[in-house]
């Protein structure tokens, strides 16, 4: 039986694989990690946002290759409808939709300007006023999510959209993001289940640096 695999890259700096894996988590499909180096041509493109055409992460499973992070949630929600990816209400499903392509296609500015590094802590980060509107936004989507679903999730129970803001919920943490308590609340909810604590517990054992995502004062 061919194995069903996940093509990922640094746990440490990459948002892409982050989602990726998290998703498959979600799903409750099972899959062996294949990592591939942060020397890598095509995964330091994926961690330094320097190419338009994302390879990493990548799903083979039963013949299929997903390389694109809302196709791998798109097809993870086909293989196992059970898991919940997306809301049961068509319209809370719509909602879900939207807000993963928002994240998925924008944000362009927050991902420059405070690149994922959960080994790193900066507290009293300048934040550009660019990258505030981002994170305005980002509030903004949480916040009404949050008002209709009465949480703790951004849909009430755990969906794409959680694996999908979960790289953002380590950007405010590792530079210092102040939330308000309802947001302040869903990120810790975020950061606290176990599959998160897995990838950070394996993201600080990382030997690997990347000299151009570390911040220098």
């Amino acid at each position: 039986m061919v194995k069903t695999t996940l093509t990922i890259s640094s746990k440490n700096y990459s948002s892409w694989s982050l989602r990726g894996w998290l998703l498959a988590k979600f799903s409750g499909l099972e899959f062996e990690e294949v990592v591939t180096a942060p020397d890598d041509a095509s995964a330091r493109a994926e961690i330094l946002l320097l190419s338009s055409s994302i390879l990493v992460p990548c799903l083979r499973h039963e013949g299929a290759t997903i390389w694109d992070t809302l196709a791998i949630a798109e097809y993870l929600n086909e293989v196992m409808p059970d898991a919940g990816l997306l809301p049961a209400d068509r319209i809370q499903r719509a909602h879900c939709r939207s807000i993963c392509g928002e994240i998925h296609s924008g944000f362009t500015t927050l991902r420059a300007s405070l690149p994922v590094n959960l080994k790193g802590h900066f507290p009293g980060f300048k934040i550009w006023s660019r990258a505030q509107a981002d994170i305005d936004r980002v509030c903004t989507i949480w916040r009404e999510c949050l008002d209709q679903s009465g949480g703790p999730f951004l849909f009430g129970e755990r969906t794409m959209a959680d694996a999908m803001y979960a790289p953002v919920v380590t950007r405010f943490m590792t530079y210092d993001v102040k939330l308000e308590p309802t947001l302040a609340a869903y990120a810790s909810t975020i950061m606290a289940m176990p599959e998160m604590q897995e990838w950070i517990e394996a993201a600080k054992a990382e030997p690997a640096d990347i000299e151009e995502l570390e911040v220098e004062y």
